[in-house]
């Protein structure tokens, strides 16, 4: 499927010259794993600061690629999305994190945590940080979110099929500024530990 959300380094972009996709997608998975670990570890009273975030984007991508763990420094397009100007980057992390952590520590409604969940997995997305791996970076810390709230990780991304045509959907509807359609899928996956 083609929808214009991929961006996939050519595989010369990566620090150990892999030249086969497949192995590269293993590293990345594995990269992608360790971080779940890490995520179980967290503490109960852990904030989502810029460090943890730093943190994660590096251990799932630090094998592979030079820009793990950086703000990106480049314009990009993702879709039809025009991100913000990498310069405003740094600000804008700061201000989500502020946000996302006051909100963490209020919400306890499962349908407000589906709201907060919502906003913390689009805001991102949105603010694109990252030369690449946001998408998954996003996924990791909505998983974090969600278990420091009491909840089990969700499998809100589908790779294929019609999971994945509402998670994009409801991506391009938070665009618009309307997150009641991701909020709704990420409800409907919440499960309490």
């Amino acid at each position: 499927m083609n929808d214009g959300t991929d961006y996939t380094p050519s595989i010369d972009d990566n620090l150990l010259n892999l030249t086969d996709k497949d192995l590269l997608n293993l590293y990345e998975a594995s990269g992608i794993a360790k971080c779940e670990i890490t995520i179980q570890e967290l503490d109960e009273d852990a904030d989502l600061d810029i460090s943890l975030i730093l943190e994660i984007h590096r251990t799932a991508f630090g094998e592979l690629y030079s820009w793990a763990g950086k703000w990106r420094t480049i314009d990009v397009q993702v879709g039809k999305l025009s991100p913000p100007h990498p310069s405003q980057v740094p600000a804008l992390m700061y201000q989500y994190a502020d946000h996302v952590n006051y909100r963490l520590k209020r919400v306890a409604k499962k349908d407000e945590v589906a709201e907060l969940l919502a906003y913390l997995h689009h805001r991102f997305v949105w603010i694109h940080p990252f030369n690449n791996g946001n998408g998954r970076t996003a996924r990791l810390l909505l998983n974090a979110a969600a278990m420091l709230k009491g909840f089990e990780p969700i499998q809100l991304y589908h790779r294929e099929g019609e999971a994945r045509v509402k998670y994009i959907e409801a991506l391009r509807k938070g665009d618009e500024g309307d997150i009641s359609a991701l909020t709704a899928l990420i409800l409907n996956e919440l499960t309490p530990f």
